[in-house]
């Protein structure tokens, strides 16, 4: 038989109350969600390297009163530089060519109708190569060999470079810490990275030669100098409080 004593439900029901009360607060502070915001920070930093490879742009130009003569002597002469790069550069050369052009020469005197008098043949060539020590030695060699038109010396960084992650790993900790320093002065801490974005550049020394349509005995002298990497990083950051 059940027990109907009055004095023990009062004490039931005394004994309830409290734990009640604790629920209930409970229950109110959960309802209560903290407070997240959502924050962009930058950072920036900048490396000074060396090189680690070097790129010429040359040309081997020829002109002829026919389109295949001048086709023809533009073959032979740009088959010779190729081989004096290879010769001279080893294994540490590549070769690409990045244009080639066959195009009419016009004359215009006497206000009559344009007359073709010649044609010129350009075969344009890129070349990279590690051997920085080098440079001036393969454009003496192709120079000799028959370019006529050395067009540029860029000294540059490889995208395997280790100095690239270098100066990201850089500015992307520089963003951090100015996200932890927001965070901390809002009261609260960072809880996740949103997004991440990242750009860089590298400011490289170019070296502009004139034509040498003429060999010269002396060396090129070429300086490689140091290059400049600039990377930033911006950061959206997840803060609560």
């Amino acid at each position: 038989m059940r027990d109907r004593n009055p004095l023990t439900c009062k004490a039931s029901v005394a004994f309830l109350l409290p734990a009640a009360i604790v629920f209930l607060l409970a229950t109110g502070c959960a309802k209560k969600s903290n407070h997240t915001t959502k924050v962009t920070v930058a950072g920036e930093a900048v490396t000074r390297v060396e090189p680690d490879a070097a790129v010429l742009i040359l040309s081997v130009v020829t002109q002829s009163p026919t389109a295949i003569a001048a086709q023809q002597d533009n073959a032979r002469k740009t088959e010779a530089v190729t081989n004096a790069l290879k010769t001279n550069g080893g294994a540490n050369v590549e070769l690409k060519t990045s244009d080639y052009a066959l195009q009419p020469q016009y004359d215009y005197r006497d206000n009559s109708l344009p007359k073709i008098v010649g044609y010129d043949a350009r075969n344009t060539v890129i070349v990279t190569t590690v051997d920085l020590k080098n440079v001036g030695a393969l454009i003496d060699a192709a120079s000799h060999a028959g370019a006529n038109s050395i067009e540029s010396v860029s000294f540059v960084l490889r995208q395997t470079s280790p100095a690239r992650g270098r100066a990201m790993a850089d500015a992307t900790q520089q963003a951090i810490n100015k996200a932890n320093a927001v965070a901390q002065a809002l009261g609260g801490r960072v809880v996740r990275v949103v997004e991440e974005s990242e750009s860089s550049t590298v400011a490289n020394e170019t070296l502009v030669a004139e034509d040498t349509r003429a060999f010269k005995p002396a060396r090129t002298p070429i300086t490689s100098g140091q290059l400049s990497i600039k990377s930033n990083v911006q950061v959206i950051v997840e803060i609560e409080s």
